[in-house]
């Protein structure tokens, strides 16, 4: 369930709308979103935008400062699609195979062997 909490500002139909939808859009990457807390408040001239997403393997934090507050949500979400989309290929970006090279170098010595005779 999502909680919005504003700082001398009140949140309207509008704003809690756009914080949804820019939320929804983190859901198509299949990882479970867990108590979303989303504090908007504003600090003259600027709109200031915290979220806070717990999420299964950790938790995590994005921030924005904007004049517009719209887009300081926008940012926001930008920073926490960013945040879950690195999380979520984690796995793929693992360049380490579980051999040493040396293994390497000795297989390729073996199959050169069985080539060359």
């Amino acid at each position: 369930m999502l909680k919005i909490t504003s700082k001398h500002l009140e949140v309207t139909a509008p704003i809690r709308e756009r914080v949804e939808s820019r939320l929804a859009k983190l859901e198509r990457y299949d990882i479970q979103l867990i108590n979303p807390h989303v504090i908007i408040s504003e600090e003259k001239p600027l709109f200031k935008i915290e979220a806070t997403v717990k999420v299964p393997q950790g938790e995590l934090f994005a921030q924005a400062k904007h004049e517009n507050l719209y887009n300081a949500i926008n940012a926001m979400g930008q920073k926490l699609q960013k945040q879950l989309n690195r999380l979520a290929h984690k796995d793929e970006a693992k360049r380490h195979t579980g051999k040493l090279p040396a293994e390497d170098i000795e297989e390729e010595e073996a199959e050169y062997d069985e080539y060359v005779a």
